[in-house]
């Protein structure tokens, strides 16, 4: 018999479980509660890297070792699938982004007489936490924190919020700058200045409109692959680099030498980019909504004589139909996180062999995959990927078969 007041695992939001189903924050696996409350740590809680654990909502579980929280990645996946009946044939240990790994934050910014704030957000709370120490962000965006607190010090009303958008390009950072009131050519020279001394690649002014571009020496791109893409203002990255290469490596993995592929939901073209030059001949459709994604990808694709056919398209308003996949020898899903569910039935009516669906919400890829399986496809396997490092944010790629 289970001792009940063990922690046995660690819930979808944070909380560690006791055997007898007592949801404990700020636990682990192994822990013990006592009946007055106290928490006996056992072997896989550690001591948190970070002086603002557990207060700023950028982590929620660094009293994990790094076991515990591979662990806890993959029983996510596990458990979603469980909740929908589903079985995968194969759910691996998790890939599990390092430290100091992210390319991409979204930061608050507060000005508060003559102290300045620039941070996350605390957890489950509006209030912020001023960043002395970030432990998930790349160094080079972290360094960019003591030089936006002082030129907020400077340039931002009091008491007016801001935000800064920032990833990791190219050329270096770009950086997109919002809740900022440029009323004069004092103002405009700072941020020339500051964008300069920081060696920024671009740096663009948000005012609700359209965000306005101060300071690009050389046109932004990412790379996928061996394509460089235009990047739009805000586009969206996978979190990290190798996070990517993992979720790549295991597209690459599911659809093998597949030469017709469609590409759904394809972004910027992390992965029609990426895969294309894999196998002679093969030739990418990629159908994304986004116009501005879809222009930049068209760009990229450009470098792929014959190989990239990009179509800006709304896959919930007008999903490929099963006459339209039917052509295809292998389909790439990645769709936002309410999931692909019109893409879904379409899909579950075609006889595509093989589906590799990309999910940063295990929740609605089990709810898809049930779908998928009840008209005949097989899920072989469902690779876990965090590169949320310490937060309860979990990404995977499932892999169907006929």
């Amino acid at each position: 018999m289970s001792d009940p007041d063990l922690i046995v695992r660690i819930a979808a939001r944070g909380d560690g479980v006791t055997a007898d189903g007592r949801h404990v924050a700020g636990s682990a696996p192994g822990d013990r509660l006592l009946v007055d409350g106290t928490l006996i740590k056992g072997p896989d809680h550690v001591a948190p890297v970070c002086r603002h654990f557990p207060e700023c909502g950028g982590c929620q579980l660094q009293h994990l070792s790094d076991g515990a929280y591979a662990d806890y990645v993959r029983s996510r996946v596990a458990g979603a699938l469980a909740g929908q009946g589903v079985s995968a044939g194969d759910v691996p240990l998790a890939y599990v982004s390092p430290p100091r790994s992210r390319r991409r934050a979204s930061l608050r910014a507060l000005r508060l007489g003559k102290r300045v704030q620039v941070g996350f957000s605390a957890q489950g709370s509006h209030r912020m936490v001023d960043l002395a120490q970030c432990e998930v962000l790349e160094p080079r965006l972290f360094a960019l924190v003591a030089p936006l607190r002082s030129l907020f010090a400077r340039h931002l009303r009091d008491r007016q919020p801001a935000t800064v958008d920032m990833a990791l390009v190219d050329q270096g950072v770009d950086l997109v700058l919002s809740g900022l009131a440029v009323d004069g050519l004092a103002v405009t020279e700072a941020l020339l200045d500051f964008a300069r001394e920081n060696k920024l690649a671009r740096l663009l002014l948000d005012d609700g409109d359209a965000p306005m571009t101060l300071w690009e020496p050389d046109p932004v791109t990412v790379r996928f692959g061996e394509v460089a893409v235009g990047f739009p203002p805000r586009a969206f990255l996978q979190a990290t680099r190798d996070g990517e290469a993992a979720l790549v490596a295991a597209v690459r993995g599911a659809i093998g030498d597949a030469r017709m592929v469609a590409d759904l939901f394809a972004g910027l073209g992390t992965f029609a980019l990426s895969l294309a030059n894999d196998v002679p001949g093969r030739k990418l459709y990629a159908a994304e909504a986004a116009r501005d994604l879809v222009l930049a990808l068209q760009a990229g694709g450009n470098r792929l004589p014959g190989r990239v056919f990009p179509e800006h398209r709304d896959l919930f308003r007008r999903p490929l139909t099963p006459k339209e996949l039917d052509r295809f020898d292998a389909v790439i899903l990645d769709p936002p996180r309410a999931g692909a569910r019109e893409q879904v039935l379409q899909l579950a009516a075609a006889q595509v062999p093989v589906i590799a669906y990309v999910s940063c919400n295990p929740a609605s890829f089990a709810r898809d995959a049930a779908t998928l399986i009840e008209s005949g496809y097989v899920l072989e396997q469902a690779r876990p990927v965090g590169q949320f490092r310490w937060s309860t944010h979990v990404e995977l790629v499932g892999t169907f078969r006929r």
